[in-house]
């Protein structure tokens, strides 16, 4: 049987976005498959290819809705060239679409939670997210769609209830990461982090990675510190109202045990320096950064809105608190310090719920899904 040629459509390389870290890791496992040939469609792709190559898809547009419509248009002119084509974009037309990014339509129901009269207007108002609703959902009933990807039953089931994609197209797949790298003995970073960073060395410390600070619940993270004294906070991440979270630490009383460290090329480093991961997010399908604390041996404070959240067993390898529920988080927070004789068995159970979910599980049954499709 000759190679399969797949396409895989990602508009844009975001060095510290989560999704683009998951195709980058995908592209470079697919590639080893040899029964696969593998083409990037993309705007730009900033890594370089290895035994992939990347095929550059960049109408000119002004405005965002018009970048993101002009590309789903030039990219599906390509799409006949391929055998199978998984888009990463809400492009209807590709055989295989992987729900990376979750389903929008319930992100801006999450986003309107929190952002009162404005954020449920919002979706109403704005022609670009109401593009991205009704080509989500063109996507889901176009014929030529087969397989739907999820990586967590959160979306799954999402997709299915919201949109009646028969249960036979969902398929999950767990996103995976490089155990070897992301590894407890990272914990050997540890003090000359701290010592660097002036975090005391049996600091509680916990580590938080993400841009956009609004979603990901940082401010949550802030207000959760607060009721614990001595509870330091590292948070890694762009956002442009970064000074905004500033001030309310500063507001909060918590600014001298909070770091912000910027975007990081690296955050192993942190991980080996941190005791836990908390990410209280409005909305995150399954955040690499889940997968990646877990497996260097950091439980989870996340929330019920982040598909990491059916990994966790409450007490044993994280806790979970509703994404804007400050007293829950809290209330978490305590019960892990009250417990810190358990810290080792915590680590040891956060290791070995990740560390199944390996690069080469998820090429494989990513390979398997496309042999099942095209026989």
């Amino acid at each position: 049987m000759s190679a399969i040629r797949l396409a895989i459509v990602r508009q844009k390389y975001n060095p510290h976005g989560g999704a683009e870290r998951f195709v980058s890791r995908a592209l470079d496992a697919l590639a080893q498959q040899r029964a696969l040939e593998v083409t990037l469609l993309a705007r730009a792709w900033r890594q370089g290819a290895q035994g992939w190559r990347c095929e550059t898809v960049d109408p000119p547009y002004l405005g965002r809705l018009a970048r993101d419509a002009g590309f789903a248009y030039a990219a599906r002119r390509r799409f006949a060239g391929f055998d199978l084509v998984q888009s990463h974009e809400r492009i209807p037309g590709a055989a295989i679409f992987r729900a990376g990014d979750g389903v929008h339509a319930t992100w801006l129901a999450q986003w309107a939670k929190s952002g009162g009269l404005a954020g449920r207007l919002r979706p109403r108002l704005s022609p670009y997210h109401r593009y991205l609703c009704r080509a989500e959902a063109e996507m889901f009933a176009h014929p030529a769609l087969r397989t739907v990807i999820c990586n967590s039953a959160m979306v799954r089931d999402d997709i299915a209830t919201r949109f009646g994609v028969p249960q036979h197209k969902l398929a999950l797949i767990y996103n995976g990461i490089d155990t070897s790298v992301f590894h407890p003995d990272l914990a050997a970073q540890r003090t000359g982090w701290r010592s660097d960073h002036a975090i005391p060395q049996q600091a509680p410390l916990l580590a938080y990675v993400g841009s956009g600070f609004a979603r990901k619940g940082v401010a949550v993270a802030l207000a959760a510190i607060a009721a614990h004294p001595g509870v330091y906070l590292a948070l890694a991440g762009a956002d442009k109202h970064a000074l905004r979270y500033r001030r309310e630490a500063e507001r909060l009383g918590v600014a001298e045990r909070v770091r912000f460290l910027g975007a990081l090329a690296d955050v192993k480093p942190l991980y080996g320096a941190a005791d836990a991961l908390i990410l209280p997010t409005l909305y995150d399908p399954f955040p690499n950064v889940c997968i990646e604390a877990l497996a260097c041996g950091l439980p989870l404070f996340t929330s019920p809105q982040c598909g990491a959240a059916e990994w966790l067993h409450p007490g044993t390898n994280g806790w979970v608190a509703d994404a804007l529920d400050v007293a829950g988080h809290q209330a978490n927070l305590g019960a892990w310090l009250a417990h810190r004789d358990d810290w080792p068995a915590l680590r040891a159970a956060a290791r070995a719920t990740a560390e199944p979910y390996t690069l080469e599980r998820m090429a494989d049954e990513l390979a398997a899904l496309y042999r099942q499709i095209l026989q």
